[in-house]
């Protein structure tokens, strides 16, 4: 079964706790640190478009793309409803990124970049969005650190809300490093009864040192690496990574 495709509806209650306020907020104290002006933006990876309708809503004009139809039909049902200039949406992967023009800054939100479980995909998508980026732009995304995907091996996690209950069991591969999460989906019918579905997700651990490296390759300079949050580096054991870089000219 294909990722997203029956979590998409429940994803928004499943996720409640993120903080995505917190974390727009921390996106535009990276915009000012970096003294670019920033006013048109990628929300790369978008998901139902929850950092695409804050951001647009404090004025910015954004273009989220994600490779999920279900995600995006999501994302367009809010949009439908904000203050602001429309987003753009557009149905890519991120290594096939593929936009009309530049952007000011592109954000890469809530660990999708280890989605990219082929590590020739994340250089790919480094490749696409200097493109895309304007020089002297910015990058932020972040990421589920090595510590974080290679201690949930052999967990079993629940989440759930009054109509949605949502099991899932990871193995970890330390070769591979890459982190398979098996979900079962349970959802309240209209007639009280409950609907199940089930999905696989997989995430692949990046060490700093590689997405460095990827980035300087890709044409990106000032790389600088903070704890979830903050405006700091991360300490020893962090759980998740935000880089911000400048496209180079």
């Amino acid at each position: 079964m294909s990722a997203y495709e029956f979590l998409a509806a429940s994803y928004d209650a499943l996720t409640a706790d993120v903080g995505y306020e917190r974390r727009a907020d921390y996106l535009e104290k990276l915009f000012r640190r970096s003294r670019i002006p920033v006013h048109t933006v990628l929300d790369l990876a978008c998901g139902t478009g929850e950092m695409t309708a804050l951001l647009t809503e404090r004025g910015y004009e954004l273009i989220s793309v994600d490779a999920s139809p279900d995600m995006l039909a999501r994302a367009r049902e809010k949009a439908s409803a904000l203050k602001g200039e429309p987003p753009v949406f557009l149905n890519q992967s991120m290594p096939s990124l593929d936009l009309y023009g530049t952007v000011d800054a592109a954000v890469c939100c809530l660990d999708s970049l280890n989605y990219l479980t082929n590590p020739r995909d994340v250089q790919k998508t480094f490749e696409r969005l200097r493109l895309f980026i304007a020089p002297g732009g910015l990058l932020i995304f972040d990421i589920n650190s090595l510590e974080k995907l290679s201690s949930l091996g052999g967990q079993v996690f629940l989440d759930e809300t009054e109509d949605v209950y949502c099991v899932w069991r990871t193995e970890y591969g330390k070769r591979s490093r890459v982190c398979s999460y098996w979900m079962d989906i349970f959802t309240r019918r209209p007639d009280g009864g409950w609907s199940r579905s089930g999905e696989e997700h997989r995430q692949r651990a990046y060490t700093a040192e590689e997405l460095r490296a990827w980035l300087l390759e890709a044409g990106f300079v000032r790389i600088r690496t903070y704890g979830d949050c903050r405006m700091s580096a991360p300490r020893e054991g962090e759980q998740r990574i935000y880089f911000s870089a400048i496209r180079g000219k």
